[in-house]
């Protein structure tokens, strides 16, 4: 049982160590890579998806206003966790509605970058301990940067250069208010909403993203 407790603790001191420089690395450098690219380029191989990495002042701010007008609102207020919205959703829930989460972008962040793509308690545990690590390590702009260039925004397609120069034929730096509440609009399920063929329910809700964007202050 000592050995199996110090074994333990060692596993404990390398995974914070590995975590937290990871993290620190990822501050720093592109984040190209990504647990659901590497899963999605095995099940589309050989397609390897269309996926271009830019800064954030290289992102027309329509696109930012847009992502926080519809995924979480508090981004600039929070610590990571959006507490209110977290019961809120739960409430919901339990009223027998329809089913929402309460993910905020710092969230989906630790998610896309630093975890498996599963609905499990364990994935869920570690993506709350990254967003906290994120959180601690980067500033907003770096996890709103890292955001925008890893999501799935569609079929193949990671980051909002993708559908930009895709579907658009122009880079995000020149997205418009109406192209950005397009593309935000489409995010819960990338794959089912397309950018390219809208269907009225898209259309419908990005309207809605737009009217939020306008309340943003």
């Amino acid at each position: 049982m000592r050995y199996l407790g110090r074994l333990l603790v060692y596993l404990a001191i390398f995974f914070f160590t590995l975590s937290v420089s990871s993290v620190l690395i990822a501050r720093v450098i592109p984040v190209t890579v990504t647990p659901l690219k590497v899963l999605r380029l095995v099940e589309n191989f050989p397609d390897k998806g269309q996926s271009n990495w830019v800064p954030l002042h290289r992102i027309n701010l329509s696109m930012v206003r847009a992502v926080i007008a519809t995924e979480d609102n508090n981004f600039l207020a929070h610590r990571g966790f959006d507490w209110d919205a977290i019961n809120k959703a739960l409430d919901e829930n339990r009223e027998g509605g329809r089913i929402r989460g309460g993910s905020t972008i710092s969230q989906q962040t630790a998610k896309n970058v630093f975890c498996l793509p599963s609905r499990t308690w364990t994935r869920k545990a570690v993506e709350a301990y990254y967003t906290f690590l994120i959180e601690t390590f980067w500033d907003k702009r770096r996890i709103m940067e890292v955001y925008l260039n890893v999501i799935e925004t569609g079929e193949n397609m990671y980051g909002v250069e993708a559908p930009a120069r895709q579907v658009y034929g122009k880079t995000a730096e020149h997205l418009n208010r109406h192209e950005a509440s397009m593309i935000a609009s489409v995010l819960p399920n990338p794959i089912r909403m397309k950018i390219a063929a809208p269907s009225s329910y898209v259309v419908r809700r990005a309207a809605q993203v737009r009217s939020l964007m306008s309340k943003l202050p």
